[in-house]
């Protein structure tokens, strides 16, 4: 998308998308007592199969393993430690995944499973081949049905909810529009239980957002609305427009989709897909600090990382690698790809370019492979 939109017609935008993404939450997919419900189930893929005959292929993102191996287990609530968590997901997820067969399967429709950690998308590579088997199984009429690998991620590996995995699938892609479905209509300005609350039907900029006050995941949930927020805005920072309602207004959502909240993108702060993927998704090998006035430079726009503003670097990187950009507080300035391995870079420090040898005088981080956090919605 490269210009802004009246809210009519994104709505339009969203309702006829080519390529859609709908993510669907936890407690979306799985009755109380926290064993997955085919009825559920059936009701959203009846919604989704009716999207696909219109001619939009729909990637899926489902929510759900860990707590649909609640029951099975005999646990009696959603499990906090790392190995249990990871049980329960083994567990939950063949459930899920036979439920979400079945159901497909009574539109003669096959699908797939992709099981994908942050370590999956944080390298180039294999980002590249998460997005190769998505596109193969949509060309072969399957279903991708995407969800974390939590059999096997720890702390460290994890995307925090799928909520923000819906949102790099979504760039990943390249989703034409991204439907976040939970148990809320909307965005409210407050918990929709408080009677003073008031609905929000569209978000532009995070000065819509200024009033908002926005509540954590429920019982089997870990995204709550400040994390679908949070992916919504992430989504339309990679040029992604966002939908979010209830999963019990589905069929409304991928059909006219004049329900719950929509949010544009901004052409202004929209970024590549290689910067997205560096900004928000690439692993980080090592970190580079910046003096204030470098923080300046590269933060107004299309300025390369000089050495000269360096003060200090942390990190075994090597040329290639993505690094962090940090300011002279500790406070986040972007990332980039770095020209130099970490021992040369060291002995370049705040130099000037005349200062350094010939072989030096290329910028430390190029402005075509910087990203930096200055523009965020």
């Amino acid at each position: 998308m490269t210009q802004e939109m009246t809210q009519e017609t994104l709505r339009s935008h969203i309702a006829t998308a080519r390529r859609v993404v709908v993510k669907i939450g936890t407690s979306s997919l799985v009755n109380p007592d926290s064993s997955v419900s085919r009825e559920k189930i059936d009701s959203i893929v009846d919604a989704l199969e009716a999207r696909m005959g219109a001619g939009s292929d729909v990637i899926v993102v489902s929510s759900g393993a860990i707590a649909a191996g609640v029951a099975p287990l005999g646990l009696k609530a959603r499990p906090r430690d790392l190995a249990t968590k990871q049980a329960a997901a083994a567990v939950g997820q063949v459930y899920l995944a036979q439920t979400w067969g079945a159901s497909f399967a009574r539109y003669g429709r096959t699908i797939g499973q992709v099981l994908l950690t942050q370590a999956d998308a944080g390298r180039r590579e294999r980002a590249r081949n998460a997005q190769r088997t998505i596109d193969r199984l949509r060309q072969l009429g399957t279903v991708p049905i995407v969800n974390e690998n939590d059999t096997v991620a720890t702390s460290e590996m994890r995307f925090g909810d799928n909520d923000r995995l819906s949102a790099i699938v979504s760039t990943l892609v390249g989703a034409d529009a991204l439907v976040l479905l939970s148990d809320v209509d909307g965005l409210y300005d407050r918990p929709p239980a408080d009677p003073s609350a008031r609905f929000i039907p569209e978000v532009r900029t995070g000065n819509d957002l200024a009033d908002i006050a926005a509540g954590d995941g429920g019982r089997f949930g870990t995204g709550g609305m400040a994390a679908k927020v949070s992916a919504a805005r992430l989504a339309t920072r990679g040029g992604v427009p966002v939908l979010l309602t209830s999963a019990e207004r589905i069929s409304e959502a991928l059909t006219s989709a004049e329900v719950g909240t929509v949010f544009h993108t901004r052409p202004s702060s929209q970024l590549s897909a290689w910067k997205f993927w560096a900004l928000y998704a690439a692993d980080a090998e090592g970190v580079l600090r910046l003096d204030a006035g470098a923080v300046r430079a590269v933060t107004s726009g299309g300025t390369s990382l000089l050495a000269v503003g360096i003060t200090e670097i942390e990190g075994d990187f090597q040329r290639g690698d993505i690094v962090e950009i940090l300011g002279p507080n500790g406070e986040a300035v972007g990332r980039g790809e770095v020209a130099y391995d970490a021992t040369e870079l060291q002995r370049m420090l705040g130099k000037q370019t005349s200062e350094l040898d010939v072989s030096q005088r290329r910028a430390v981080v190029h402005a075509d492979y910087l990203s930096n956090f200055a523009s965020r919605l």
